[in-house]
């Protein structure tokens, strides 16, 4: 049994930097790269790099990208428990990344369409499940058969809401349901928005304590809140050149569980989040 695993989606980032407001129709000038990426692989590699041992459960195409990605997850220090689909493509995730940094994220989530319960392995410790996993019916029933397992054992278990256009799709009373049992969720503010109906994010962190043992809502330029019981803290948002949002919510959560998992001390996890996502939004691409 490892000691703990993240769930979520594997898949290449191709990262667009565009120069200037798209233009329809016609050209615009673009720095493009491609990058690992996934929501769940991009917090287990951050996890990996923090020296915390994780094993990362997902799936990918049989192809030279799905072997590509499974190999740079190990290299970085992951623990892979990757299966490849035969017939399937893996997934690839397009970032158009404006200037100062805002993106808008188009996603073929290929292979990780198939995940299967018996694709998670069960945590001695502590389960991390990307909110990506439940928003499709195949991997929504592995992410919950994952999320109960891990419950089960005694394990921790941490959820992020992904994005505010799959969640408000796919409804929040569903999102809540089957979140329910989790002890951490870790929205960021529109999302915590969208999930309580509070206009303010640090009465929206204190809903979400209402229902989980802990609430970690991200602010953006604004910082962070850990919100539990009666506690709320803030921390602020290191100074830092904005490049590219993408993934800083990933690194964000790696950093905040890679001390929350060693001593429950929310300040310390705050700083260590916020000082991860300063890092990734400072250059292209999630990791």
């Amino acid at each position: 049994m490892p000691d703990v695993v993240v769930v979520g989606d594997l898949a290449t980032d191709v990262v667009v930097l565009l120069d200037g407001a798209p233009a329809p129709g016609s050209d615009r000038p673009a720095a493009i790269r491609s990058h690992g990426g996934g929501a769940g692989a991009n917090v287990a590699v951050h996890l990996a790099r923090l020296g915390t041992p994780v094993t990362f459960a997902a799936c990918v195409g049989d192809d030279a990208a799905g072997t590509g990605l499974v190999a740079e997850l190990a290299a970085a220090g992951v623990t892979p428990a990757v299966r490849t689909v035969a017939g399937a493509a893996s997934g690839t995730i397009v970032s158009l990344v404006e200037p100062g940094g805002q993106r808008s994220m188009l996603a073929d989530r290929g292979a990780n369409l198939a995940l299967g319960a018996a694709d998670v392995p069960v945590p001695r410790r502590h389960l991390h499940l990307s909110g990506y996993t439940l928003f499709a019916p195949g991997p929504r029933a592995a992410g919950l058969a994952a999320l109960a397992a891990a419950r089960a054992a005694g394990c921790t278990v941490s959820v992020d809401p992904a994005s505010t256009g799959p969640l408000a799709a796919r409804g929040v009373d569903r999102w809540l349901a089957d979140t329910a049992a989790a002890t951490l969720v870790l929205p960021n503010a529109d999302e915590a928005r969208l999930l309580t109906g509070c206009a303010d994010p640090a009465t929206a962190a204190r809903a979400l304590a209402a229902r989980h043992a802990g609430a970690v809502v991200t602010l953006g330029a604004d910082g962070a809140l850990w919100a539990a019981g009666d506690v709320l803290v803030h921390r602020p948002a290191h100074a830092v050149e904005v490049v590219d949002t993408t993934g800083a919510g990933d690194a964000f959560t790696a950093g905040f569980l890679s001390v929350w998992l060693a001593d429950r001390n929310p300040v310390r996890a705050l700083e260590a989040g916020l000082t991860q996502a300063a890092v990734v939004v400072a250059r292209p691409g999630a990791r």
